[in-house]
């Protein structure tokens, strides 16, 4: 029986997988809706979306926001407020990436003379007008590639679309690691902009890598949204690929779960004074790779059906798990404990199984 596509209503192309980003829309957002203070590379707020600000002194909050381009079917964008300035940096970057894995690249079939070519589109709106850089960073094969555009109106959401070419030189390793890495730049300290652009793949060189790039970072009145964002195979772009909400809140699952409430570490017992071990069974979707403790509270009763003392809020670490959740032991964070003791975890604990992919 031949397969058909899924319809997609109101869109001239059915639903078939074709943006390689995962929560382009920022509809996603397990660890919040806005993050303030940010000094450093990180997962902050929409899921799959790493946020890098390697750029000293500068602060940024981040936040889901509802400002969206009109009639284009978004519901959220992500936004960058720039809270600390430095006019100008010496080094790092600033801006959003992800990374993917090698084996859902293969039908690029990159290092074949049949190199596929790849197409970024997206929607973007800030105060902040000049030229900006997106580059495609191969960490497989130490190889990149970038392109230019201009945001020209200020304030204004304004549509973007580049195209790279094939690069018919290193294959990608299919492999669940990072093998190729999105990086839409809003600044660039100057190691990376004192070259010239490289619009064609070739080995990575850092002075070519952001030549043009506005500073976003250099005035505490910048702003910047974006949304949409879509990487696909091929020359053009196409609309945006929106998926159920279900189905993209799984995909965004692979790579970071978060435990909150009662869904907690079940028939948890204390295996000493400071530990426990117990069973953590995660959503449908197995994480891609055994996860670390991400930074949380877990809040728990222990004693006599937790009719024990509540422990202040502690912060569970060095938690060990497969990427099924089968087991769980929690190594430290946890004091007061017996021997065998049952532990129980309030409501509103939380604790996140982090299994993403990092630069």
């Amino acid at each position: 029986m031949a397969i058909t596509k899924i319809p997609a209503a109101g869109f001239s192309d059915a639903v078939n997988f074709r943006n390689i980003i995962i929560n382009g829309d920022m509809s996603q957002s397990q660890r919040g809706s806005s993050q303030a203070s940010i000094t450093s590379n990180g997962y902050y707020t929409a899921d799959r979306m790493n946020i890098m600000n390697e750029i000293a002194s500068a602060v940024f909050t981040v936040s889901q926001s509802t400002d969206v381009p009109s009639g284009q079917g978004f519901a959220k964008s992500m936004k960058f407020d720039c809270t600390t300035a430095n006019a100008s940096p010496s080094s790092g970057f600033l801006g959003v990436g992800q990374s993917i894995e090698g084996q859902n690249l293969q039908y690029l079939k990159k290092g074949t003379s049949n190199a596929e070519s790849l197409t970024l589109s997206f929607w973007i709106k800030s105060n902040k007008t000049g030229t900006y850089v997106v580059e495609l960073y191969d960490p497989d094969n130490n190889r990149t590639i970038a392109q230019s555009y201009t945001i020209s109106s200020a304030s204004t959401w304004e549509k973007k679309t580049l195209t790279y070419a094939g690069d018919t030189t290193g294959a990608l390793d299919n492999d669940n690691n990072n093998s190729l890495r999105v990086n839409i730049l809003f600044g660039a300290g100057t190691e990376y902009t004192s070259g010239t652009l490289q619009t064609s793949w070739g080995s990575r060189s850092n002075t070519r890598r952001a030549v043009g790039q506005v500073n976003l970072a250099d005035s505490t009145s910048n702003e910047l949204y974006i949304t949409g964002i879509q990487l696909e195979a091929g020359t053009s772009a196409s609309d945006f690929e929106f998926l159920p909400h279900d189905v993209n809140k799984r995909r965004c699952q692979r790579y970071y779960q978060q435990v909150v409430q009662n869904s907690y570490l079940a028939g948890a017992r204390a295996n000493n004074t400071s530990a426990l071990w117990g069973i953590k069974f995660f959503t449908v979707t197995p994480l891609r790779a055994a996860p670390t403790i991400d930074a949380g509270t877990y809040q728990y009763y222990y004693g006599d059906a937790g009719n024990g003392a509540i422990s202040s809020s502690v912060t569970a670490t060095n938690v060990v798990t497969d990427d099924s959740g089968v087991t769980s032991r929690a190594d430290s964070g946890f004091t007061g404990l017996e021997d065998n003791e049952p532990v129980i975890p309030v409501a509103n604990s939380t604790i996140g199984y982090d299994s993403e992919l990092w630069l």
